[in-house]
């Protein structure tokens, strides 16, 4: 039950304050320990950006397991609640919605706002975009994230508990910093490849929450592995199908891919629409994942 509780408190709450956020705090320690890797020859960068990285996540299991070593000895309802407020800084579902919902609301007021408010969500090149494609990132952005930031840390809590919610919100947030092609290339290479391999199967399960709270569900499935295809990465391009296959709406990066390139362009009410069967998903892969935990510990196990 402690995902559910999780879940709640991200609705009520939001994220922590960033003086006591853990993923700042790794972020920190990133920033920190990876200040000079990118100067050193390719062998020695990778070498010292993987064994930075196995510290970093070795540190973090230990913290967060004996966090859950110490939860389990106490009365089930206290460890449910602890194990929930634990678990609660390592997904942002609020959040996610909300940077959405701020790209939608500036758009109402000028295309060069939504661009600018685009801008802090995404990386690419936001200057020249219509109000059309400025909705198309958001919604990329919503769908990968989806993945990232919410599926993918509920998904390893349910198989190996608040340690491996832990270490993958670690590898994810390593993978932001320094899994890129410019001089991170090889210092970042093994961040980066960890995150594709811990987002492997979450991914394929979200791009199935997604496909299972729309229509048309048969359809969708089988056109959904050629979409996802379409992108390079190994894991990005199946939400981001779902999720326009599940609105019929064309999803782009222009001159790299094309997402049911046959869609419509989306619109405010796509938008709106998208919000809810995200955040619809979400609870759907959180709930199968709440009986896994039950499953897994035994119900009525305390803290899980």
């Amino acid at each position: 039950m402690s995902i559910l509780v999780a879940l709640l408190l991200d609705r009520w709450w939001g994220e922590p304050p960033s003086v006591i956020h853990p993923v700042v705090w790794m972020g920190r320690y990133l920033k920190i320990i990876g200040r000079r890797l990118p100067d050193h020859a390719p062998a020695v960068a990778f070498m010292l950006g993987a064994a930075c990285w196995f510290v970093g996540a070795i540190l973090v299991a230990l913290v967060y397991g004996y966090a859950g070593a110490a939860i389990v000895k106490l009365p089930v309802w206290l460890a449910v609640l602890l194990t929930g407020l634990l678990l609660k800084p390592l997904f942002a579902l609020k959040m996610l919605l909300g940077e959405v919902v701020a790209v939608e609301d500036a758009l109402t007021r000028s295309v060069e706002q939504g661009r600018a408010r685009l801008r802090m969500i995404v990386s690419r090149d936001t200057d020249r975009l219509t109000a059309s494609e400025v909705r198309e990132s958001a919604l990329e952005s919503l769908a990968e994230n989806l993945s990232d930031s919410v599926v993918a840390p509920l998904f390893w809590f349910a198989l190996l508990g608040l340690p491996g919610a832990a270490i993958y919100r670690f590898a994810n947030t390593a993978d932001a910093m320094w899994g890129y092609r410019d001089r991170w290339e090889w210092a970042g290479k093994f961040a980066a490849r960890a995150d594709d391999l811990l987002n492997w199967i979450p991914a394929r399960l979200t791009a199935l929450a997604i496909v299972l709270i729309g229509p048309d569900r048969i359809s969708l499935f089988r056109r959904l592995r050629t979409e996802a295809d379409r992108t390079s990465s190994p894991n990005s391009g199946w939400p981001m199908a779902a999720l326009a296959l599940s609105l019929n709406v064309r999803l782009r990066k222009p001159d790299v891919y094309a997402l049911n390139a046959d869609g419509f362009e989306p619109s405010a009410r796509n938008v709106s629409t998208a919000l809810r069967r995200v955040e619809m998903s979400a609870w759907l892969a959180a709930t199968v994942f709440a009986f896994v935990v039950l499953y897994r510990d035994g119900i009525g196990h305390a803290g899980y």
